[in-house]
């Protein structure tokens, strides 16, 4: 099945690291994000990895040494009316230094992503209240 079929967002998840994750809750979370900012068709990769592989991506693409918990690649890419929005990679590892409640660290990076890749920016003040509004919104947590 692919985006839109259902009328729902295509996520597709790859689970490249040790921690156990709440794949299914993820998912979901992903395709209601989704469906809140108007992508019901809509394609998303999702990679769960280990904090070597971020920190390589991180220096690959970012310039910035070291690890870190989320990473988006947008792609902005139309497969015959699916918008292919691009990649979301998250390291559970660094995730759990983040905060002890694991399972609320992944949900709120994911949403973060997520918004990343659909154009949402954290840069100035006005920009990063609307962020955190949002996130707070579709995760249900509190964003300090």
């Amino acid at each position: 099945m692919s985006a839109g079929d259902d009328g729902k967002p295509s996520v597709l998840i790859s689970d490249r690291q040790t921690r156990p994750i709440d794949e299914p809750g993820l998912r979901e979370l992903a395709v209601s994000t989704l469906l809140a900012e108007g992508k019901a068709a809509a394609e998303l990769s999702l990679s769960f990895v280990e904090e070597e592989e971020i920190a390589d991506l991180h220096l690959r693409y970012m310039g910035e040494e070291g690890p870190t918990d989320v990473l988006s690649f947008p792609l902005e890419d139309d497969d015959g009316g699916v918008e292919i929005l691009g990649d979301v990679v998250i390291a559970p590892g660094v995730a759990a230094r983040n905060n002890p409640d694991v399972d609320a660290e992944l949900r709120l990076l994911l949403v973060h992503g997520i918004l990343h890749l659909l154009g949402h920016d954290h840069e100035e003040t006005s920009d990063r209240a609307a962020m955190w509004a949002l996130q707070e919104r579709y995760t249900g947590m509190n964003v300090p």
